[in-house]
């Protein structure tokens, strides 16, 4: 993984997962995850992916994934092919390089106000203001009903992103 050089997230809690003959990871439960953006003959998608020692092979690909996209699979000829189109293969999306110069090709009176672009100005939330109102929730009505449905994938999405925003403070946990 290191060679690849892939942004690993830690997991909340580490997760066990059985090998392809049945056994546990050697390094036992799984701490880490990876988000990879990536094409399959043109249609561009991302995963969460587990982050573990695979032995031989370069990855496996999970019932989960698997379950979500439901390739057809042909035993006979070894391809995987999705509804869409054929898969003729499966590239890790290219990382946009850093600029060395980010400034580069900003109008210099606008140099003043690159920190609101920046990570920090990002996570930061605005002061609270004396108009800001809370939702009145009625006791008479369930809390818990879905919106609609999602896919695996898009739960998990969603999920990944609640977590982040609660950790950096921009929401709270419903009351």
């Amino acid at each position: 993984m290191e060679s690849l050089c892939l942004p690993l997230i830690d997991l909340p809690t580490p997760q066990t997962v059985t090998m392809l003959d049945g056994s546990s990871p050697q390094a036992g439960k799984i701490w880490k995850k990876a988000n990879l953006t990536f094409s399959l003959d043109g249609k561009h998608m991302t995963e969460t992916f587990l982050i573990c020692n695979t032995g031989p092979h370069a990855s496996i690909l999970g019932l989960k994934l698997l379950d979500t996209h439901n390739p057809e699979i042909d035993w006979n000829t070894r391809t995987l092919t999705f509804p869409h189109a054929p898969l003729e293969h499966a590239a890790i999306a290219e990382e946009e390089e850093a600029n060395k110069n980010p400034l580069e090709g900003v109008p210099p009176e606008y140099h003043q106000y690159t920190k609101v672009f920046g990570e920090e100005e990002f996570n930061k939330l605005p002061p609270h203001q004396h108009y800001d109102i809370g939702i009145k929730l009625t006791k008479d009505r369930p809390l818990n009903l879905p919106l609609y449905s999602m896919t695996n994938a898009k739960s998990a999405t969603l999920k990944d992103w609640l977590r982040d925003e609660l950790k950096a403070g921009k929401i709270r946990p419903s009351k």
